[in-house]
């Protein structure tokens, strides 16, 4: 690849992830995790964000469940949800870094997902 043309691709990189950042960190407040994926789904600093967000809801949806389940379902799913929570703090951080962060075992999940 010449020069000219990697200059155009990182400039077509930065252009997806300026206009992408605002819905791919909304992306990682819970439900919202659609919001990526059904507006800028042509975007794909956005639906990369957006894909991981949705495989992380669905583990909140599951640590709810496990978390009515009594005496160490409680516990479980206190635990399951503050890792969450934690995880998507920092998918957010990465986001306003214009990072393509992979969430280790959840992007691998992510990725085969046909949206």
């Amino acid at each position: 690849m010449d020069d000219y043309a990697a200059e155009q691709k990182s400039t077509e990189d930065t252009l997806a992830i300026k206009n992408g950042k605002f819905f791919a960190a909304i992306g990682y407040v819970g439900f919202l995790c659609a919001v990526p994926l059904v507006f800028k789904k042509d975007n794909a600093f956005a639906l990369f964000h957006g894909k991981q967000a949705l495989i992380l809801f669905f583990l909140e949806m599951a640590a709810c469940i496990i978390s009515v389940i009594p005496l160490l379902g409680k516990f479980t799913g206190a635990v399951m949800l503050v890792a969450m929570g934690i995880v998507s703090l920092v998918g957010i951080y990465q986001v306003f870094t214009e990072t393509y962060w992979r969430i280790p075992y959840i992007c691998d999940v992510a990725e085969q997902l046909k949206l």
